[in-house]
């Protein structure tokens, strides 16, 4: 079965519509132990930064019901090491190579676009709209369709010809709104979505049990908000939409795309068990079977309301 998706002809082309999610997938390089990632449609690295961060405050992950509270805090060694030290490594002549970027600055944005769209062994770019926009008083870029916009199109003028990705979050008043504003500014292709901000707390210790106090919830938990998204999203857009959030199965991928979703990125399900996304690759063509799908393009947004 033909599984190849095309997210920007020419540019962006996955052998099949299966891609890590940024923060749970590490390099790629952390997973080859578990199967071979250059069978992936492509992966999308932990977040970047423009210089070293530390991260959150242990401790960052904590348990919830069908779900995982994390707080990372973006903890990475900034653009320069990637570039230097982790990229060669990474098998990017064989699968699609997508750093997540982070940024507090639209001026940020621009300059980590620039340091990784000029490395050969980068595909694309995604942008975490999520980020805490420092001049707007740490309101996130993704809260406001201008701010978001301002961030994509700073991307797009220094990534050249490398696709950028928007990366959005159901925490808005209206993400369809935000969705149209991207695809204004230039955006290639639409990820959503990005964690959704909960609070563990601990009884007996009356405290949160997260050092950061809040955290993004992943899991099955997220999964009927990110496919409601999703298929909002893809109905309004003409860029391809990347579905995110409570992917742990073969049969989930098929959930995404049947509400529109042209490829998927799976997350949290790496942590409990790091060979899921190298089966979920090797079981849709014959989940595909089972549900008598023949050609998945033909299959993309067909649900019937």
């Amino acid at each position: 079965m033909d599984l190849r998706v095309s997210l920007v002809e020419g540019i962006l082309e996955l052998k099949n519509p299966i891609l890590s999610a940024a923060g749970s997938f590490g390099s790629g390089l952390e997973y080859q132990p578990y199967g071979d990632i250059t069978q992936l449609g492509g992966i999308i690295t932990n977040g970047l930064s423009l210089y070293p961060c530390a991260g959150s405050p242990l401790p960052r992950i904590a348990a919830a019901p069908a779900g995982l509270l994390s707080s990372v805090g973006t903890q990475n060694d900034g653009a320069e090491y990637f570039i230097r030290e982790v990229l060669p490594r990474l098998p990017w002549q064989s699968v699609p190579i997508i750093p997540n970027i982070n940024a507090g600055r639209v001026e940020e944005f621009s300059e980590l676009a620039g340091l990784l769209a000029a490395e050969e062994g980068v595909t694309a770019l995604e942008v975490n709209l999520s980020c805490h926009n420092s001049n707007r008083a740490g309101q996130r870029f993704c809260q406001n369709p201008v701010t978001a916009a301002r961030a994509i199109n700073a991307v797009k003028r220094f990534a050249g010809n490398k696709p950028v990705i928007a990366k959005l979050s159901p925490e808005i008043m209206d993400i369809v709104e935000v969705a149209r504003a991207v695809e204004a500014a230039g955006a290639d292709a639409i990820s959503c979505i990005g964690k959704v901000q909960g609070l563990a707390v601990d009884v007996r210790g009356r405290r949160p049990v997260l050092g950061n106090v809040t955290g993004g919830l992943s899991g099955p938990a997220v999964k009927p908000i990110a496919l409601r998204c999703v298929w909002q999203i893809a109905q309004v857009v003409k860029i391809p939409v990347i579905g995110v959030g409570g992917i742990t199965c073969a049969r989930d991928v098929l959930e995404f795309l049947l509400v529109g979703a042209h490829a998927v990125s799976v997350g949290s399900a790496s942590f409990s068990d790091p060979e899921t996304i190298f089966r979920i690759v090797q079981e849709l063509p014959a989940v595909c079977e089972e549900y008598g799908i023949e050609d998945i393009k033909a299959f993309r947004g067909s649900l019937q309301i």
